[in-house]
């Protein structure tokens, strides 16, 4: 039987027979999303972490408006366009030294799925066929088959189990628990001789915004350092300054082998992801011998409306004044989070740079928390945007708001959490 619905369109991470109507938005401003009905909601996720200046930036959208009218789109293969190489450039010279070619693609896990096969790729054309993949405990990459299979193995994939390849896992450097981990990390590297390790820097986001130091994360690096293994560094979420510096591996100063950036990368305005690696990466599969090509594409690869948005947004980035708003950002954050510090319905109460989260004491932790879809029901009903996941609430706002923006949001989440508790 057909399920009733006043619209045929199948929303993601939704699930229908529980939240049937979607609310419908018809502008974008700032901090702000402005519903069909004359609400005004903050956007305190950054509409999925995306929208990093504020939704429809006059810098961004003059230079989506002005490429649409000289090239919409192009065949990346064979071709090129200004936007393109003026993004390349751009991100080389903001992203970590070692990193030298930029590879487009256009969604967070796709990046992913280029990473890994980058780093096949790499090993098999240099005669050392290693195909063993390590991840961390509760990481997420992405819902494609590949990222699905360097993350955790849980509800979000469970159904799909028969088509994921075995991995390596470490575990999470929980707080104390950080030897376990890097030692873990070494055991594999010897026993298995992995072709790579990926991991998403500082902050494990949709496994519930796990945080971890960057001395942590520097002593991964050298671990694979030392036995050879390729360090894939997710920064699809960590990217573009929401853990304080324009890309997590900055605080550890490290340079990854390979890295993934998206979300941020049009400034939220438009798809566009890229994966960027080492010239011994570019250079492995660069041969005469057409077999050694990576194989891997899609029609809209770099294109250039996309471009042009992610090339305005680095021109923002290069202005003094972002490192300082990505400073009052995350102030503001730590000064919201601090009058909840003592509260005995929280715990784990954690910040790095503009993300914040906390746990509420719930009967049944993890994302299929029953209080997860009461809290969102709430934030809905006081035009919050926030998305707990399960018995995890955390704050990630475009880098625009204000004060008065985040006392609400906070003073929303404790109205909240009094509700349903």
């Amino acid at each position: 039987m057909r399920h009733r619905s006043t619209s045929p369109v199948w929303h993601p991470f939704t699930q229908h027979a529980l939240q049937p109507a979607m609310t419908p938005i018809i502008r974008g401003e700032g901090a702000y999303l402005h519903a069909a009905d004359g609400r005004r909601i903050i956007d305190a996720i950054a509409s999925w972490w995306v929208v990093t200046h504020g939704h429809c930036h006059p810098h961004i959208v003059r230079a989506i408006q002005e490429q649409a009218e000289r090239l919409d789109q192009v065949i990346f293969a064979g071709h090129t366009h200004e936007p393109a190489e003026q993004v390349a450039a751009g991100l080389l010279a903001l992203t970590p030294p070692g990193l030298d070619h930029v590879f487009f693609s256009d969604s967070g896990a796709t990046s992913v799925e280029v990473a890994l096969k980058m780093a096949l790729g790499y090993f098999r054309n240099i005669g050392e066929p290693r195909t063993r993949i390590v991840v961390m405990e509760h990481s997420y990459h992405g819902d494609t088959i590949g990222a699905m299979s360097v993350g955790a193995r849980g509800v979000f994939n469970a159904s799909y189990e028969p088509l994921l390849f075995d991995v390596a896992v470490v575990p999470f450097p929980a707080a104390g628990r950080e030897q376990a981990t890097l030692d873990a990390l070494a055991a594999t590297c010897e026993k298995d001789q992995p072709a790579a390790f990926i991991v998403e820097p500082l902050v494990l986001g949709a496994g519930g915004m796990l945080m971890y130091p960057a001395a942590v994360l520097r002593e991964m690096h050298r671990i694979c350092q030392a036995f050879g293994v390729l360090f894939i560094a997710d920064e699809v979420m960590t990217g573009w300054g929401r853990t304080g510096t324009p890309f997590a591996c900055e605080q550890a100063d490290i340079a990854p082998d390979i890295a993934c950036y998206a979300k941020g990368l049009t400034g939220g305005a438009l798809p566009l992801a890229v994966t960027l690696c080492g010239a011994a990466i570019f250079a492995a599969h660069v041969s005469t011998d057409r077999a050694r090509t990576f194989f891997h594409s899609s029609s809209y690869t770099a294109n250039p409306i996309a471009c042009a948005a992610a090339r305005a947004n680095l021109e923002l980035w290069r202005m003094p004044e972002m490192r300082a708003r990505i400073a009052s950002v995350a102030a503001l954050q730590e000064r919201c989070l601090a009058r909840l510090r003592y509260d005995e319905r929280f715990s784990d109460l954690r910040r790095c740079g503009t993300i914040t989260a906390l746990d509420l004491h719930a009967d049944e932790p993890g994302y299929l928390a029953d209080v997860g879809p009461k809290l969102q029901a709430f934030f809905r009903d006081s035009d919050v945007l926030l998305r707990p996941l399960g018995h995890t609430i955390y704050v990630m706002p475009p880098y625009c708001v204000t004060a008065g923006d985040l006392e609400a949001v906070y003073a929303t989440i404790d109205e909240a959490v009094d509700h349903v508790l």
